[in-house]
């Protein structure tokens, strides 16, 4: 499975749910399920690497702009979500957090922003073809601090100059 194939997957799920995060999880495991094992294992490669690809100070900001408040539990379940938007929305954020403010259409906060069942689907799938664990990606281990430029979460003003489109769009609602 190639980069192509795994984004693929995440969209069909996506678009086949309306959007909805568990029911895109759920989708994806369907579809998982319908690959073989080794197949699956390269689709959870390609997931957690862009998982911790998304493990920096600006995502992070945007999504405590975005959910009012982000603790570490919920900044994973947030970068789940993230890739779970799709290949444009992921690489756009990830090259800039800002550019979330354009790409987002309506985000309610109550729905949207955290997907943490994505973040298992290949686990899922993998169990249920083998009847055992995932093995082990051969993926360097994630830092154990986000990349880039640290920040204060909890200063406003830090938060509206490091991501201004975003703060101006979604932070008064």
């Amino acid at each position: 499975m190639d980069e192509t194939e795994f984004w693929e997957h995440v969209d069909s799920a996506r678009e086949a749910a309306e959007g909805d995060p568990e029911e895109q999880a759920d989708l994806l495991v369907e579809r998982l399920t319908q690959l073989d094992p080794e197949a699956v294992a390269v689709f959870a490669r390609h997931f957690e690497s862009r998982f911790n690809r998304a493990y920096r100070w600006d995502l992070w900001a945007a999504a405590w702009i975005l959910l009012d408040g982000a603790s570490d539990d919920v900044f994973d379940a947030f970068r789940c979500w993230l890739i779970g938007q799709g290949r444009e929305v992921f690489e756009s954020a990830a090259h800039d957090a800002d550019s979330l403010a354009g790409l987002l259409g309506d985000f309610d906060p109550e729905l949207d922003g955290e997907a943490e069942d994505l973040g298992y689907a290949a686990d899922e799938a993998y169990d249920q073809l083998t009847g055992t664990e995932l093995p082990d990606l051969g993926l360097p281990e994630p830092p154990e601090e986000p990349e880039g430029v640290p920040l204060d979460l909890e200063d406003d003003r830090a938060l509206a100059e490091r991501l201004p489109k975003l703060w101006d769009r979604f932070r008064e609602r």
